[in-house]
C-alpha cells in the first residue's frame, strides 16, 4: 500500500515519495511532507531552470542555487522563473 502524506506544496493528501530524493535534512523534510505529483512538478521546473540558465549540476554553485530554488518551490518561498520566461498560452 502506498504511503500517504499531507503535501505541503499541494495542501492536500497525496501519495508520498518512496525514499528521500535529496541528502540531509532537506531530503528528509521533502520525504515527510511532499507528494509524488509535487516532486514531479519540481523536476519539470528544475529542468527548465537548468536549460534556460545553462546550469551544470556538477558545479557546486549551481547545485546550491538549485537546492535553494527547490526549497522555495516546494515549501512556498516563491521560486524564481528564468529571465524572459513567458508561460505557455492556456
Amino acid at each position: 500500500m502506498p504511503r500517504t502524506v499531507f503535501c505541503q506544496y499541494e495542501q492536500r493528501d497525496a501519495e508520498g515519495l518512496d525514499f528521500a530524493p535529496w541528502p540531509g535534512e532537506l531530503g528528509q523534510r521533502i520525504h515527510a511532507g511532499i507528494g509524488k505529483p509535487a516532486w514531479n512538478a519540481w523536476l519539470a521546473h528544475q529542468t527548465m531552470l537548468i536549460n534556460e540558465n545553462r546550469l551544470s549540476p556538477r558545479d557546486p554553485r549551481h547545485r546550491a542555487f538549485l537546492e535553494g530554488e527547490m526549497e522555495k518551490f516546494l515549501f512556498g518561498g516563491g521560486a524564481q522563473k528564468p529571465a524572459g520566461f513567458v508561460p505557455p498560452p492556456a
